[in-house]
């Protein structure tokens, strides 16, 4: 044999070695794909990266996307997961119903999901949905801010995306604890799409109908800071204001005393624990735990704000 074809025939064989050692026990490559809704959003972005360095401990490929909440866009990307044979899916999602024909196709073509930070309203089509416990975590953020406002007063509610499931949620479990107390008054309620620029916005016109204002509860950290913003923007130090996400700009709001509190959802570990039911998935084929699990959620104070990082507690 020609040194060459030699050559050619050791190169052939070991691509044949290599792809039979990247592939998962249920045949499919040990690719794991991580989907986002953003890489630029500290919160998602850290969703990616603690998928990615869980997956890549337990000696997985990884590909990372982002579907910038477009549905269709997320489709498109869930149909490059199924062509480059992905052993499964993590998905923080794109909307509770627009999601699940994504879902679905993945499921029908072989392809576990699994889902994080939000789920779809449909059950049966993901391995699992791994979400936080939205509704107790809102209850601690609304007993925080009740206690901070002193029972009484006027204030304000600004919602995250109306389609969004987590949206809803968080104020159900505002409300639930809030409504309890019938001299705190809410005069405004706000759809900020949990965007910052559009949070600041509206609470600057707000402010100016209603200089009463006494808090802002808010459904992420995002919106929270953009309403401190607008605060300080008009001089306003008097105004409690409570987030939900446990950002590090939240951290560092509230050691400045700008932000009272947030409520800290467990992104980081939560997506390394989807990896991780991922893993045990591929290698047994089945996860040994129901579809939808809830992790709690912890209230972030200046008491403990210090332990906060990049949406992890880390005792110090």
């Amino acid at each position: 044999m020609k040194r060459s074809h030699l050559i050619a025939a050791i190169a052939a064989v070991v691509a044949v070695v290599l792809a039979v050692a990247w592939l998962a026990p249920n045949g499919r490559s040990n690719l794991i794909v991580i989907i986002t809704p953003s890489m630029d959003n500290p919160f998602f972005g850290q969703e990616a990266h603690g998928a990615e360095a869980r997956a890549k401990a337990l000696g997985y490929q990884t590909l990372k996307f982002s579907h910038d909440d477009d549905a269709f866009k997320q489709s498109q990307l869930v149909d490059t997961a199924i062509a480059r044979n992905a052993g499964a899916i993590i998905l923080d999602n794109a909307g509770a119903d627009a999601s699940a024909a994504a879902v679905a196709k993945a499921k029908a073509a072989g392809v576990p999901v699994f889902l994080i930070d939000r789920e779809i309203n449909t059950r049966g089509l993901a391995t699992a949905q791994i979400v936080s416990n939205n509704y107790q975590g809102a209850a601690l953020g609304a007993e925080a801010f009740v206690q901070a406002m002193g029972e009484k007063g006027a204030y304000v509610e600004l919602v995250g995306k109306e389609s969004d499931t987590n949206a809803m949620i968080r104020s159900k479990g505002f409300h639930e604890v809030i409504d309890q107390y019938p001299d705190l008054k809410l005069i405004s309620r706000q759809t900020a799409n949990w965007s910052q620029s559009e949070a600041f916005a509206k609470t600057q016109s707000i402010l100016q109908a209603h200089p009463e204002v006494k808090g802002v509860i808010a459904g992420n950290d995002t919106m929270a800071l953009g309403a401190v913003a607008a605060l300080e923007s008009v001089g306003r130090s008097d105004v409690v204001v409570v987030g939900f996400d446990g950002s590090n700009d939240a951290r560092d709001a509230i050691r400045a005393g700008k932000l009272h509190a947030t409520v800290l959802q467990p992104a980081y570990r939560q997506a390394q624990y989807a990896v991780e039911l991922a893993d045990r998935y591929l290698k047994t084929g089945k996860t040994g735990q129901p579809e939808k699990q809830l992790m709690d959620c912890f209230l972030i104070t200046s008491a403990n704000a210090a332990d906060l990082d990049n949406f992890n507690l880390v005792r110090r």
